[in-house]
């Protein structure tokens, strides 16, 4: 394999013994995936306001009541728009940065919300996400999320400033794949993307968190500015860390667009209603993932 492929044997996260896990594969996060000749690494984060529910998108605004309406006992807390992006490190030449936390302004415990795939459409989500106003940012695979684009149109346009993002084509472990093979999954679904919802999407994220150095230059050829890990996953009652049992501030968390047949009889909107109570009782705010990067 060429240099820079990534050892997953030697670096692989053991998350085994979850009694409601879902997909342990993409339970991974950086630590399955980081390997020597990366450039990523911990930025030191610009200054920014105090987080509160005055949000730079419209998460703030979602009413009084939604929150009792979807299982909460208090209305969600939002971070603002910071008033400038944090510093992220560089990646080398021809390559896109691998980011799997954000730097947040000390003192600011804030987390950020991703959904991966598409196979799950459930219409109570859509109700559920534009009540509270959710800001996701969503990475969709084509061949399951295709077959009703429309969904995840509605997802991104309900005032919540969602966004929708690359996540291949077929969902492919890249780490398998030549330069060639790995840039048509990246640069197709790009454009179909675009074809579809009128934007090249900027943020990219690999299935199963697997890459190696051609998946950085595949990306960066594609028009990606960033590749987006994860160091948190969302199963079916609670939080599946990467390191230590309780978030961490900047920390990227991993959901996905799944039904009861996945969930053990749950649905989307009660796993999300889950994940949210998780996020509440440690404290955190939830930030848009676009307004830092």
């Amino acid at each position: 394999m060429v240099a820079g492929t990534l050892a997953a044997g030697a670096l692989a996260l053991s998350l085994t013994g979850c009694g409601d896990s879902v997909d342990p594969i993409e339970r991974m996060g950086r630590k399955t995936t980081q390997g020597a000749g990366t450039a990523e690494g911990s930025a030191t984060p610009s200054p920014a306001p105090s987080a509160g529910n005055a949000s730079g998108n419209a998460s703030g605004n979602a009413s009084d009541e939604a929150y009792r309406k979807w299982g909460l006992t208090a209305p969600l807390a939002y971070a603002p728009k910071p008033a400038q992006k944090p510093q992220i490190p560089k990646a080398g030449p021809g390559k896109v940065p691998v980011i799997d936390r954000i730097p947040v302004p000390a003192g600011e415990k804030i987390v950020f919300l991703t959904f991966d795939d598409g196979a799950e459409k459930d219409p109570e989500f859509l109700k559920m996400a534009a009540d509270l106003k959710l800001p996701i940012s969503m990475f969709l695979t084509d061949n399951v999320a295709s077959s009703d684009y429309g969904h995840f149109e509605k997802l991104r346009d309900n005032g919540s400033a969602s966004t929708i993002n690359n996540h291949t084509l077929t969902h492919p472990n890249l780490r398998t794949l030549p330069f060639a093979a790995q840039k048509k999954e990246i640069c197709d679904q790009q454009d179909r993307l675009e074809k579809r919802f009128g934007k090249r999407p900027p943020l990219f994220r690999p299935p199963f968190g697997n890459y190696n150095d051609d998946t950085l230059r595949a990306a960066s050829e594609c028009g990606v500015s960033s590749l987006v890990l994860w160091r948190v996953s969302m199963q079916i009652n609670n939080f599946q860390y990467a390191e230590g049992s309780a978030l961490k501030p900047g920390d990227i968390i991993l959901a996905h667009f799944r039904g009861p047949s996945e969930l053990k009889g749950s649905t989307e909107t009660q796993m999300t209603t889950r994940m949210l109570q998780r996020i509440q009782e440690q404290g955190y705010k939830i930030g848009r993932l676009e307004d830092y990067l």
